[in-house]
């Protein structure tokens, strides 16, 4: 067994017995926001690491996952999206995919805590080079606030890229977040949650949000997994759900011919992660319906 010395950061998953760890190089900021502890590091071999509560956020190296699948599949299966709200998404990589799609007219970024973007395009200036595009609109405060004040029927996609569902984001896992976000959607609207890892989460949280996405009104819910190294047993997922339409179809020919680059998205991997693991479709048998999973 190796032992890890002061230039390893290490997030300890106590309840599961795990652990996952960076070499670090040196670490670059640190400071308690108004809402949490942010720290970011610059490792050995992952880039730069941004920390949130002793919590794994992000890294420059494997980013790109998350961001691509949290966006691309949601905007290629609405049929014309124009207005995105993206809830939380501090480190602005979510409205930088969401701004590749040049029919897109209006993008919102609302996040709680503005220190987490500021430093972001300090440290991650990568995923802040849209952040001047007249398209996209920041709001600084409380999302669960903002989306019950919100015009019903605005919103064409409502992305819900927050941390763990604890502390300042566990209202964005409930029931009556979900039935705002109903109200505020157009027709055909989709809604898309992170919603963490299958081999963990299954038969907890993505089994709760199918539920309550379903009372919420939402007819179609469907969990995408997809790999994240940097995250609790390197495997993620988002969970997507629509108003009106089933979200097993998408428009291909527009991803197949996309006018921007993606390095993991593509019509085989949006295929690949409507296709859910047996061990997910077992668990979650109560919610999903003939023609999901």
């Amino acid at each position: 067994m190796t032992t890890l010395n002061d230039h390893w950061f290490t997030e300890i998953f106590q309840d599961q017995g795990t652990a996952f760890s960076l070499q670090v190089k040196k670490k670059l900021h640190e400071e308690q926001t108004p809402f949490q502890k942010l720290d970011i590091y610059e490792t050995e071999t992952f880039g730069n690491l941004m920390v949130l509560d002793g919590c794994v956020m992000l890294t420059t190296r494997d980013n790109f996952l998350y961001h691509e699948m949290m966006t691309h599949p949601a905007l290629f299966t609405h049929k014309n999206p124009k207005k995105v709200v993206i809830v939380g998404g501090g480190d602005c990589g979510t409205l930088k995919e969401v701004l590749k799609h040049p029919d897109v007219e209006e993008a919102w970024q609302v996040e709680i805590d503005e220190r987490v973007t500021r430093m972001s395009e300090e440290y991650f200036p990568e995923l802040c080079e849209s952040n001047n595009d007249p398209r996209a609109n920041f709001f600084f405060g409380d999302g669960i606030q903002w989306m019950r004040e919100v015009d019903p029927g605005s919103i064409d996609i409502l992305i819900i890229d927050s941390t763990d569902p604890v502390g300042p984001a566990e209202g964005l896992f409930a029931l009556d977040f979900y039935r705002d976000a109903m109200l505020a959607l157009g027709e055909g609207g989709i809604i898309v949650q992170q919603s963490e890892s299958p081999l963990l989460h299954t038969n907890t949280i993505i089994k709760d949000i199918h539920e309550d996405m379903r009372k919420a009104g939402f007819d179609h819910v469907q969990t995408l997994p997809f790999p994240q190294p940097v995250y609790p047993t390197g495997w993620w997922s988002c969970t997507m759900a629509s108003k009106d339409n089933p979200i097993k179809y998408f428009r291909e020919d527009d991803a197949n011919n996309r006018p921007f680059v993606t390095r993991y998205y593509n019509v085989g991997t949006h295929h690949g992660a409507l296709a859910m693991p047996q061990f997910m479709i077992d668990a979650l048998k109560d919610e999903v319906r003939p023609g999901e999973g």
